[in-house]
């Protein structure tokens, strides 16, 4: 008796397993090519070959981007070098990268950077907020931009108990910020076996130094976050359910849903135009071709377009997709008058004249 009901037991999980393995192939589009959509104006960024996973562009022009990102499961073609933040000047006619110098005192070894976002305070002062991965864990670190010297002076850096795989990051005020967890655990094979399980434990938390608090949960896997640009409404992106949340922001920062997008394609940084408020996005068409890297077959890129967010039907249109010969593993797309850059997790990077 007791073998009988072991065996039913055995039975019944492996039949579970064997469903969700079904489940996470049409999760993951891992039957899915892209179909190419190319801007004829585009060019690869020399300078970057490690990466540039998360780009934020100031008003003025000036384009922070991340590279060199070490994360779990997937590839990373220089693994034994730290993370850099690069700087790109869109007003320039042929705008080139630079790397950042970093204060010392910082640990620049085990810089790891993953989510980016930019403030500037009252008196016009810049300040880079880094998502960062040092030893695996999870901190967001404050830096201080200096533009003439072109270099960052590191100012804090920020732990917090609920800061645990965060993904990325919107600052909306000093020390003020949203951001994402992208897996409830830590340990990858828990971290793997949660998504198998589609277990929607992820979150969006809020943090300052006064309170640091959930203000959004139910996700499969929480990834890109940012603001309109009124200020009044956050969009983040489940990567894994494939679709962008809005929410409406209120003076106690807490998140209220208002309404879903459901996309395609896996979604993962989100960008604003300030000239139209329009949501741009870069997206994995192909997630097991990102995670199981094949030279032969590699993973392709996306980037979609969603106007009139708030309204019952947004307009969605793909400005770029790209079957891998060119761009691997887009994971952002940020613009600035007619300008395009679109960011890799691992691979290099894309400017195009609109």
């Amino acid at each position: 008796m007791g073998k009988l009901v072991a065996l039913t037991l055995l039975g019944a999980f492996l039949a579970l397993i064997g469903e969700r393995l079904v489940a996470l192939r049409e999760k993951t589009n891992a039957y899915r090519e892209v179909e190419p959509v190319e801007p004829q104006n585009c060019h690869l960024i020399e300078g970057l070959e490690n990466g540039s996973e998360d780009i934020d562009i100031l008003p003025s022009g000036l384009a922070f981007i991340s590279t060199g990102l070490n994360y779990p499961g997937m590839v990373n073609f220089a693994p034994d070098k730290p993370g850099q933040i690069f700087l790109m000047d869109l007003n320039e006619p042929n705008p080139r990268v630079q790397a950042l110098n970093i204060s010392d005192g910082f640990d620049k070894a085990s810089f790891n950077p993953h989510g980016i976002s930019t403030f500037i305070d009252k008196d016009h002062t810049v300040y880079l907020y880094v998502v960062n991965h040092p030893h695996m864990e999870s901190t967001v670190e404050i830096f201080k931009f200096e533009e003439q010297q072109h270099s960052l002076i590191h100012l804090k850096t920020i732990k917090h108990e609920l800061l645990k795989s965060v993904n990325d990051i919107v600052v909306l005020g000093a020390e003020q910020f949203y951001a994402t967890r992208d897996h409830y655990f830590t340990n990858f094979f828990l971290a793997t076996l949660e998504i198998v399980l589609d277990l929607h434990w992820t979150y969006v938390l809020f943090y300052s130094p006064r309170e640091v608090k959930v203000v959004a949960k139910g996700f499969n896997s929480a990834n890109g976050i940012t603001v309109s640009s009124d200020k009044k409404y956050i969009y983040v992106a489940d990567v894994f359910d494939k679709n962008i949340h809005v929410m409406k922001k209120h003076d106690n920062w807490d998140l209220t849903p208002l309404k879903v997008i459901q996309l395609d394609t896996l979604v993962d940084n989100l960008t604003i135009d300030p000239d139209t408020g329009d949501i741009w996005a870069g997206c994995h068409p192909n997630a097991i071709k990102l995670v199981i890297y094949n030279t032969e077959d590699p993973p392709g890129s996306e980037v979609l377009r969603i106007q009139n967010a708030l309204s019952e039907k947004p307009r969605i249109s793909t400005e770029y997709a790209n079957t891998g010969s060119v761009l691997q593993g887009s994971s952002v797309a940020s613009v600035y008058k007619g300008k395009l850059l679109i960011g890799t997790v691992f691979h290099k990077a894309l400017y195009c004249v609109l």
